[in-house]
């Protein structure tokens, strides 16, 4: 009688050979399917990165569809005259309180629709989300004589109310953006076992203690992707900024490409160029959070 024996490279050979799904035409199909999609998604963006580092007379010449008349001209000139330094920092202005007071409160209502039972649980994250189902564009006029009406001091505001200001941006953004959260992050707290709670109500923790020491380390993963979504969101936000600012000091840098335009023609690569230097604060975002990005938009989505 002999007896063979298997070494774990074997093993784990069979394993993969054996988990390894056959190929079918379905298969190469869906393949070949994303495969098109994903170029055709990136195209118009490659097309526009490539141009930003050309030249405008050249490729007037010669034609977009060139090669040649590589310049790095394009980002100095529109760095310069879109202004872009001060309206970065307009948009830090209105994007970091923004997105902070977003997921800060979004924790304390999703804390509450998930941790305690009472008649209007449902009732309330429907409220705030609720929120999310009507387009802006309905609420324009309320909103803005809302804002008008609204006094406050000139420090506040230059105007005397909140038009023009830059806290009545961010409470815009707030607003609209906190129904989205609470929703998401209440789905992901209903997962966290009870048990950890009870064990925290028998060690003496208070509420507040629960919330600030329990709950919101346990939700880093989804406040990360979030943060993520938010920052790109409210970052890239344009309408209430043409509608609640007036004076061009104060617009955020989505604003600032406008200054590109010339009066007579547009000059198309430095456009381009603008627009990635836009793009970049919101590309370092997703990068430095992309693994809790990642794992943020898993976690929570099966309970048990």
């Amino acid at each position: 009688m002999t007896t063979t024996t298997t070494s774990p490279q074997d093993t784990r050979a069979v394993t993969a050979t054996t988990r390894r799904k056959p190929t079918t035409p379905g298969r190469v199909a869906l393949q070949v399917f994303l495969i098109v999609m994903s170029l055709a998604w990136l195209f118009p963006v490659l097309f526009a990165v490539i141009n930003s580092f050309r030249d405008y007379s050249y490729t007037a010449a010669n034609g977009y569809i060139s090669f040649g008349g590589f310049t790095l001209q394009n980002y100095v000139n529109s760095w310069q005259q879109a202004d872009f330094g001060h309206s970065l920092l307009n948009s830090a202005i209105i994007t970091i309180p923004a997105v902070a007071l977003t997921l800060f409160l979004s924790c304390c209502i999703a804390f509450v629709v998930a941790r305690f039972s009472f008649r209007f649980n449902l009732a309330l994250l429907g409220l705030f989300t609720a929120a999310n189902l009507l387009p802006p564009q309905a609420l324009l006029i309320p909103v803005y004589r809302m804002f008008r009406a609204i006094q406050v001091p000139f420090w506040v505001s230059d105007s005397g109310t909140l038009l023009n200001s830059y806290y009545g941006l961010i409470a815009v953004n707030v607003a609209f953006q906190t129904g989205f959260c609470a929703f998401v992050l209440s789905n992901y707290m209903k997962t966290i076992p009870r048990e950890l709670y009870e064990s925290a109500v028998v060690d003496g923790a208070s509420v507040l203690r629960q919330f600030f020491q329990l709950t919101l380390p346990l939700c880093r993963p989804p406040l990360a992707a979030l943060a993520t979504l938010e920052v790109t969101w409210i970052y890239n936000e344009f309408f209430w900024a043409t509608v609640l600012l007036q004076s061009g000091d104060k617009y955020p840098v989505t604003s600032s490409l406008n200054n590109l335009r010339g009066q007579f023609f547009t000059d198309n690569n430095l456009v381009a160029a603008g627009s990635v230097i836009v793009a970049l604060p919101t590309l370092i975002v997703f990068f430095v959070l992309q693994k809790q990005f990642v794992a943020g938009l898993t976690l929570g989505a099966t309970k048990g």
